[in-house]
């Protein structure tokens, strides 16, 4: 069976191919998928309406080559001090990623910063010579300074995120020290060894790395016909995303609202960033975060950043949580929001009200279920095949719950 480690550049390359070709066969095999899965309800958490999001305050952070930088701020009412949790999202997202973990972070009293990553959602770009990690690094180190200049931090990253994330604590080891209060590494990898290889295997993902960049500079030369064959292949996009992004049934609208982040990132962006992911190497960097609280979380069912990427980090900071959430994907925190944020809120409250130093804690790796998602998804698999037009469709209420391993 082929490998199904792809990550958000290979999902954006065939989704071009199937829709450009408009192979029929993929194209089926796609309304296939969602009719099975269609006729289970898909389980959303959060409010009413879970991708609206207002922030309370946007800025404009020009990084040090130029490139301004799209950031928001959330407050919450009343706010006092505490730490402030800023969020730095994956390759070819946006800070629209973390919706869910913005509103629990709020809702707990926390203030959080959100950006977008140079050449993601509304940020610049800049030269594709400087899409780099180490370049991301000195931009969030940026963001920190206009929009958090003083008080704890609480450090939050995503694929790509996470390694900025290391980048910054390779250029600024004196801020991370000094502030840093706690870290949370989302579905990422510290690098080496050929580890980030698009799921292709070391020798193959080398090439696909090189061979990438070329390639989708064409194709962005004729936007053009790229707007017009996602447009085309709408159906295909949403499975191949679907496929690649997640381990379990999520909504149309979950599938949709991930889709119009990973495919709709210029493909000059896409193409430039693809070589730094083979150069990325930040284990050494790590160690500027041992003395913070450290979170490392994946999704068991991640065919982009599996849970043994995260060996390094865990081996690197004594006494992280190494928390691996079953039935879930790359794109975890869209997928088990309530979940993630249970996760992370945790996080900040060993911060907020310390037993002891994270370093003199038994590392722990859980795998963590939610239990009420996992038996009502099963109940809807079971019910789709007898069940009739008239029944019942209330929603299952999410109920996390752990199993430690």
């Amino acid at each position: 069976m082929p490998s199904r480690r792809v990550t958000a550049a290979t999902i954006g390359l065939a989704a071009v191919a199937g829709a450009a070709t408009a192979t029929g066969a993929l194209a089926r095999r796609a309304t296939v998928n969602r009719r099975r899965l269609d006729g289970i309800e898909r389980i959303e958490v959060g409010a009413d309406r879970p991708f609206e999001w207002a922030a309370d305050r946007e800025l404009t952070v020009r990084s040090d080559d130029g490139v301004l930088l799209h950031v928001e701020i959330d407050e919450p009412p009343g706010f006092e001090g505490g730490p402030t949790v800023v969020f730095s999202h994956g390759y070819c997202l946006a800070l629209g990623s973390w919706i869910h973990q913005r509103r629990a972070v709020v809702a707990a009293g926390y203030r959080c910063v959100s950006w977008d990553q140079r050449g993601h959602g509304r940020s610049g770009f800049g030269k594709p010579t400087h899409a780099t990690i180490e370049q991301l690094g000195a931009d969030l180190g940026a963001v920190i300074a206009a929009a958090v200049p003083d008080g704890p931090l609480v450090l939050v990253g995503h694929s790509m995120g996470g390694m900025t994330m290391m980048a910054l604590a390779d250029l600024q080891p004196e801020l991370v020290k000094d502030r840093v209060a706690a870290v949370v590494f989302v579905a990422t990898s510290a690098g080496g060894d050929g580890i980030v290889s698009l799921g292709f295997g070391r020798w193959l993902g080398a090439g696909v790395l090189r061979v990438g960049p070329g390639l989708l500079a064409n194709i962005a030369a004729r936007q053009n016909i790229w707007r017009a064959a996602r447009s085309v292949g709408r159906d295909v996009e949403s499975y191949l995303v679907e496929h690649f992004s997640f381990a379990s049934p999520v909504s149309q609208e979950t599938v949709r609202y991930a889709a119009d982040m990973l495919l709709g990132t210029d493909l000059n962006v896409v193409g430039s960033f693809l070589p730094t992911f083979e150069a990325h190497d930040k284990r050494a960097a790590l160690a500027a975060f041992a003395g913070c609280e450290a979170l490392v979380l994946n999704g068991e069912g991640d065919v982009l950043t599996p849970p043994d990427h995260s060996t390094a980090i865990v081996d690197a900071l004594p006494g992280a949580e190494h928390v691996v959430i079953t039935d879930a994907g790359h794109l975890v925190m869209l997928e088990h929001p309530a979940l993630v944020d249970a996760q992370l809120l945790a996080a900040i409250a060993r911060v907020v009200h310390p037993a002891q130093p994270p370093a003199t804690r038994r590392r722990l790796t859980r795998h963590v279920t939610d239990v009420g998602r996992r038996t009502a998804v099963a109940a809807k698999r079971r019910g789709s095949a007898g069940s009739s037009p008239g029944a019942s469709r209330r929603r299952p209420v999410s109920r996390p719950s752990e199993s430690a391993g």
